[in-house]
């Protein structure tokens, strides 16, 4: 906007001559319609809008909505907006791109080796989880009689392989049953 050394207002006023709201001069102004100019005063900086040219790029604002030509703006803001969809697009491509590396380097397993590593694990415990009553009723088998040594061997292994059966179904609930 042309600077004509003229009066300087605030929103409020602006408002009251342009018959709309505060908030609707600050859309205005964040939309780049009408424009605020800095000015010192007692000191300090505060942003004003000069009389004239506020009043004439609202005039022209007003006029090209009415003619139609805020479709221009509109366009605009669609080729914006599709640059930015484009750039997303172009950063997620990248992304991509770096995990097929990292995934390439070794950086990740996949799903499968997971799932064997998994599989490894869970019949090492289980094996050494079924071989605990044997092993605790060896340590106390001096220390009771032999009738209470096999019957808590036995409580062992009934309590042991309902553990492990019951984690066993929860994992193949989680996992969808398949393996």
């Amino acid at each position: 906007m042309a600077g004509t050394g003229g009066q300087y207002y605030d929103s409020k006023v602006m408002s009251q001559l342009f018959g709309v709201s505060v908030r609707r001069i600050q859309q205005l102004t964040q939309d780049g319609v009408i424009e605020t100019v800095p000015l010192k005063v007692e000191g300090r900086t505060v942003r004003r809008y000069e009389l004239v040219p506020t009043i004439q790029a609202y005039t022209k604002y007003l006029a090209d909505k009415a003619y139609g030509r805020e479709q221009i703006n509109t366009e605009a803001e669609l080729k914006e907006q599709k640059l930015k969809a484009e750039i997303a697009l172009k950063e997620s491509q990248g992304e991509l791109h770096r995990l097929r590396t990292a995934i390439a380097a070794g950086e990740y397993i996949s799903i499968e080796e997971a799932r064997a590593d998994y599989t490894k694990f869970f019949a090492v415990l289980k094996r050494f989880c079924a071989g605990l009553p044997s092993r605790v009723t060896g340590m106390v088998g001096t220390r009771i009689d032999p009738v209470a040594s096999r019957a808590l061997e036995k409580d062992l292994n009934t309590e042991i392989n309902d553990m492990l059966r019951t984690f066993v179904l929860a994992a193949d609930a989680k996992d969808g049953g398949d393996g």
